[in-house]
């Protein structure tokens, strides 16, 4: 029976799975025909791949294992089960296969997936506190985030391509500097990090939730930009992994061409970039908790649900939800600005903490997808914080976390400047 706790909306439930593969259609269609089988970041599978993963991830999920529903294809529903995360060439090499689907086939198998789907969404109990797969609707959620997610990481990859294999809008290539700005003080006090079990959906490194004390600390009012990155490659630095060098200057590569590199537009950079660009500059990363504290916390003591309040993100908060696909200057959303006036904290890039990626106290592995997490407790991930510009609204909360490897370079991350 269904807890009227989380008040099931079918109807939108079903318009945000049918949204969700909407967005990946047209992610597909900007691809030339000819990418299919490409993998142009050689540490992920090629595209063919993330087109069947999408949908037979979240028949998997939610059909057979929580609704233990009938199988449609053991084959690829098996094929197309997980996607990899190698920390090398030599690990990823492992994974390459020459005996992918054609692309009929793998839309027959995904519209055979999306039918079902629909139908559960529309009609299956979908809520049962005797099926730990269904407690709190977890699966269905679930299904919906991933999807969302993947919306990232296959930009991701699409960015990767040649000009001359993808096609997508015009790209805006305003480039204002805002007004230069001091490190904004930020006073001690708390920062409340996870999220209440029985709150809302989570994934399992969210929770559970906990308070920890911020002594005080500086923190840059907007991410370090391009324009400051460039004086730390002038110095010896290596250059982003955004960067291309050409005729003795520098352009950008962006998700669908290239421009002129815009000084005013936040630096994507790896971690390890990222540490030794604030090392060179006598500062430092924040901490996961310091994060919290500048995005969430306010001088007067009381806790924001986003750092603008309590409105839910829309458009004037930021440059998210694909919004646009590449970053627009620093400062370009004052409306989304902290109580103490810190900028793009959510939008325009993810946030690189120095904060290693880790369980909270009472970390359970999710019964829906008990590897989500556990298998990235490495010390080798760092746990990123706020948004891109292509990350899903749906996933713009406080307790959110993200995390890449120290080292790789095609994740949508920036950084800001911490002091103490």
């Amino acid at each position: 029976m269904e807890t009227l706790s989380l008040l099931l909306d079918r109807a939108a439930l079903v318009d945000r799975y049918r949204g969700g593969r909407a967005r990946s259609a047209q992610l597909f269609a900007s691809l030339a025909p000819s990418a299919y089988y490409e993998a142009p970041i050689p540490l992920r599978h090629p595209f063919v791949f993330y087109e069947g993963h999408l949908p037979g991830f979240a028949y998997l999920v939610l059909h057979e294992r929580a609704l233990h529903g009938a199988r449609i294809d053991p084959h690829l529903e098996t094929l197309f089960e997980r996607g990899i995360d190698p920390s090398t060439i030599d690990l990823a090499n492992r994974h390459r296969r020459d005996d992918w689907p054609d692309r009929a086939g793998v839309r027959r198998f995904a519209e055979a997936c999306d039918t079902a789907l629909i139908d559960d969404i529309a009609h299956a109990v979908l809520d049962d506190p005797s099926n730990p797969l269904l407690v709190g609707a977890e699966a269905l959620f679930n299904i919906l985030e991933h999807e969302e997610m993947h919306h990232e990481t296959l930009t991701y990859i699409i960015h990767r391509l040649p000009a001359d294999a993808k096609r997508g809008p015009r790209i805006d290539v305003r480039d204002v500097m805002p007004a230069r700005r001091d490190p904004v003080a930020i006073a001690a006090g708390p920062a409340t990090l996870g999220l209440r079990r029985g709150e809302a959906f989570g994934w399992d490194n969210e929770f559970d939730v906990h308070t920890v004390d911020v002594p005080a600390f500086g923190i840059d009012a907007y991410d370090v930009t391009n324009g400051d990155y460039l004086a730390f490659v002038r110095d010896g630095g290596a250059p982003p992994p955004f960067w291309i060098e050409r005729d003795g200057g520098w352009s950008l590569r962006c998700v669908y061409g290239e421009i002129p590199l815009p000084l005013s537009w936040p630096v994507y950079a790896s971690h390890d970039d990222a540490e030794a660009f604030v090392a060179w500059s006598g500062a430092r990363l924040p901490t996961e908790a310091e994060y919290h504290r500048a995005a969430f916390g306010t001088p007067s003591g009381e806790e924001r649900a986003f750092p603008w309040g309590v409105a839910l993100p829309a458009p004037q908060h930021g440059n998210f939800d694909f919004r646009r696909f590449d970053p627009e200057p620093v400062g370009s959303s004052p409306a989304g600005a902290s109580a103490w006036g810190v900028e793009d904290l959510i939008g325009n890039g993810w946030e690189w903490t120095s904060t290693p990626f880790a369980p909270f106290d009472g970390f359970a592995a999710m019964a829906s997808y008990p590897q989500y997490s556990a298998d990235f407790f490495d010390g080798r991930h760092y746990v990123m914080k706020g948004a891109s510009p292509v990350t899903s609204a749906n996933l713009i909360r406080r307790s959110f976390r993200n995390w890449f490897f120290a080292d790789y370079q095609y994740m949508y991350a920036t950084f800001r400047r911490v002091y103490s």
